[in-house]
């Protein structure tokens, strides 16, 4: 790990005068995540290599309430986007009618507004805000309701 680590460190430091809005520092993974811990409005944006990045967005997923409440943008050095729930897939949900939706439906507004589709997506975002707060919520968020009532509640918010 330390020769794919110290690339990844030498490419952060070159690129980083082009970003110069951003600050730019080095830490330990495992500092990191005590950091997180502590204070986590001290970052807004992290960079790592996919394991620690892995360790890192599950670490602070539950600082949030768990992985169905985040999402991720990944993207490469072409402007390729890939918008995804952290936790992929969840198997074990199949059949139960409680998996969250918004784990998907929160990375598709992102890309409608990264395609230029803003209006789109606040319309997405209002009818989701809506529904939650009419209570319309899956039981990982403090709800009793089920995937499809959610995803109703939020069609027929649209």
């Amino acid at each position: 790990m330390k020769r794919s680590d110290g690339l990844f460190l030498r490419t952060g430091r070159a690129i980083a005068p082009r970003y110069e809005d951003i600050a730019f520092e080095t830490i330990i993974a495992d500092n990191a995540c005590m950091q997180l811990v502590r204070d986590p409005t001290r970052y807004d944006v992290l960079v790592a290599q996919n394991l620690f990045g892995d360790l890192l967005s599950d670490l602070g997923a539950g600082l949030v309430g768990g992985i169905s409440n985040v999402w991720a943008v990944l993207r490469d050095e072409t402007d390729i986007h890939v918008f995804e729930a952290i936790h992929g897939v969840a198997p074990d949900l199949v059949g139960q009618g409680i998996a969250n939706p918004l784990t998907w439906i929160r990375p598709a507004v992102a890309m409608l507004r990264h395609l230029d589709e803003g209006k789109a997506a606040d319309r997405i975002d209002a009818a989701v805000a809506s529904a939650l707060q009419a209570g319309v919520r899956t039981p990982d968020i403090g709800g009793t309701a089920t995937t499809a009532a959610l995803v109703d509640a939020i069609i027929a918010r649209l």
